[in-house]
């Protein structure tokens, strides 16, 4: 037996890093197996995803492996297994999930084979993990965003052991390819094309959690999103902290504007996103590939965090309130029909009003479709956190409070423009509301609602748009 076994470790350590992984779902698919006999039942899983479409990629990739194990995908949390892939961008974050794992502790004392597992951001800081091995004893498996490929092997070694499993990594330059994806719907999925940030926001707590920039190689990029077209996919969203960055780093560099290109080429996909861009190196290469462009949307999410300069400074953004407006005018003169969305910070330490009135003052000017606007979140470990003049809690909510009216304004503005127009909307899903409607999406990103039947999810169809709503239509299909 031992002879045996020693043959095995031999062969496993001369596999590809994916091989390696394939090789542990096989695995793991015996232990739930194990637990389906000793259920009576297929074993269930919930992965719940806290953040940013780039947990929501990973999430999918979990769900994969998770299917691939033997697990049936659930939403309840009542599962056999359930795994919060978390956030921790801001404090209320780290906060819901401390809060839900209370609710866990309670359904695990009546399923004492229940396991639960922890990821993401939040678990790359050392002071949640201490605080989840003194407080939360329950949770089976802590891992984070450095080792995510390795979630078979840590599957195993959780059904292998009988105390808490915690694998955590500082940094990586490992990127793994081709391991199971579960995608949340079957016409659209996002795509990493890189991952982590060299930018150091003195904000964020990102760079720190999810390491230095690395960008995916070209071919390998085009070649997963060939498949997924193949697969029935009509829409992708490139993903990467600052995509404006893509390529630097590979041996053969390439700009992100040379990857849309490449991107646009591929046969039988209609829609291209992308999520974020750094106004600070958004070159003017990319906005003529997305002028020229029939499938990249015509939206850009373009952060300007405070239209204050000495504000933008402090959060080291590396631009100035006059160059970004230069580069958003740029913009709306090349591309007219571009949706920009953005997102603000309010109450970052030292801000004082006329601060925020610079920020509204971006605002008018820029004329936003959309604002995700934030109050300051103070992340320990970020320059930030330790800046003197943290802002009183009465004087944020004022300044937010100013600045959430302008952008409200300013969006049912923009997004009224589009009143009369027929336009093509992707169709995503029926509407939560009313099931005799569709819910689609422009190419702009605006949401409209309208009657058809179930079986267009999935296809792009031309909507009059009849009625708007503030931020949202409801119009009827022309076809």
């Amino acid at each position: 037996m031992e002879q045996k076994d020693q043959i095995r470790t031999n062969e496993i350590k001369d596999m590809t890093e994916t091989q390696r992984q394939l090789f542990y779902i096989e695995k793991a698919a015996m232990y739930v197996q194990g637990l389906k006999e000793e259920l009576g039942r297929r074993p269930t899983c919930c992965v719940t995803t806290f953040g940013c479409q780039m947990n929501a990629r990973d999430s999918e990739k979990l769900a994969g492996i998770l299917e691939k194990a033997g697990y049936l995908l659930i939403d309840e949390e009542d599962a056999d297994f359930v795994i919060y892939n978390t956030c921790t961008v801001r404090d209320n974050a780290n906060q819901r999930v401390y809060g839900r794992l209370g609710h866990l502790n309670s359904l695990k004392k009546k399923m004492p084979h229940k396991k639960i597992a922890l990821c993401g951001c939040m678990m790359q800081e050392p002071s949640v993990i201490e605080k989840i091995r003194k407080s939360y004893g329950f949770v089976d498996l802590i891992f984070g965003t450095h080792n995510i490929y390795k979630f078979a092997e840590l599957l195993v070694k959780m059904f292998e052991s009988d105390g808490m499993v915690i694998d955590i990594w500082e940094d990586t330059d490992k990127i793994v390819e081709d391991l199971p994806v579960e995608r949340k719907y079957p016409f659209k999925s996002g795509i990493n094309i890189m991952f982590g940030c060299n930018n150091f926001c003195s904000y964020c707590i990102v760079p720190y959690v999810r390491g230095r920039e690395r960008s995916r190689i070209p071919k390998d990029i085009i070649r997963e999103i060939k498949a997924l077209v193949a697969d029935g996919v009509v829409e992708v969203m490139l993903l990467g902290q600052n995509v404006n960055s893509y390529g630097k780093n590979l041996e053969e560099p390439m700009t992100f504007a040379q990857l849309l290109r490449e991107v646009e080429n591929i046969e039988g996909l209609k829609r291209i996103r992308f999520m974020t861009s750094h106004p600070k190196d958004l070159s003017d290469e990319l906005i003529q590939v997305m002028k020229e462009s029939k499938k990249i949307c015509r939206h850009l999410h373009l952060p300007l965090q405070s239209g204050s300069t000495r504000i933008l400074q402090a959060m080291n953004r590396r631009y100035t309130k006059e160059q970004y407006l230069a580069l958003a005018e740029k913009i709306r003169q090349e591309i007219p029909d571009i949706a920009i969305t953005t997102d603000i910070i309010v109450g970052f330490p030292g801000e004082m009003p006329c601060d925020v009135d610079e920020t509204i003052d971006v605002i008018k000017k820029v004329k936003y479709d959309n604002a995700f606007t934030f109050i300051y979140s103070k992340r320990t470990g970020t320059p930030a956190a330790a800046m003197e003049k943290q802002v009183p809690e009465a004087v944020v909510k004022e300044g937010f409070d100013r600045v959430l009216k302008v952008v409200q304004d300013t969006a049912r503005e923009q997004v009224s423009r589009l009143l009369g127009q027929t336009l093509e909307a992707l169709v995503e899903e029926v509407n939560e509301h009313d099931d005799r409607l569709l819910t689609g999406r422009l190419s702009n990103n605006t949401i409209v609602h309208f009657e058809g039947e179930k079986s267009l999810i999935g296809q792009i169809v031309p909507v009059h748009l009849k009625e708007c709503r503030g931020f949202y239509y409801f119009g009827e299909m022309t076809i």
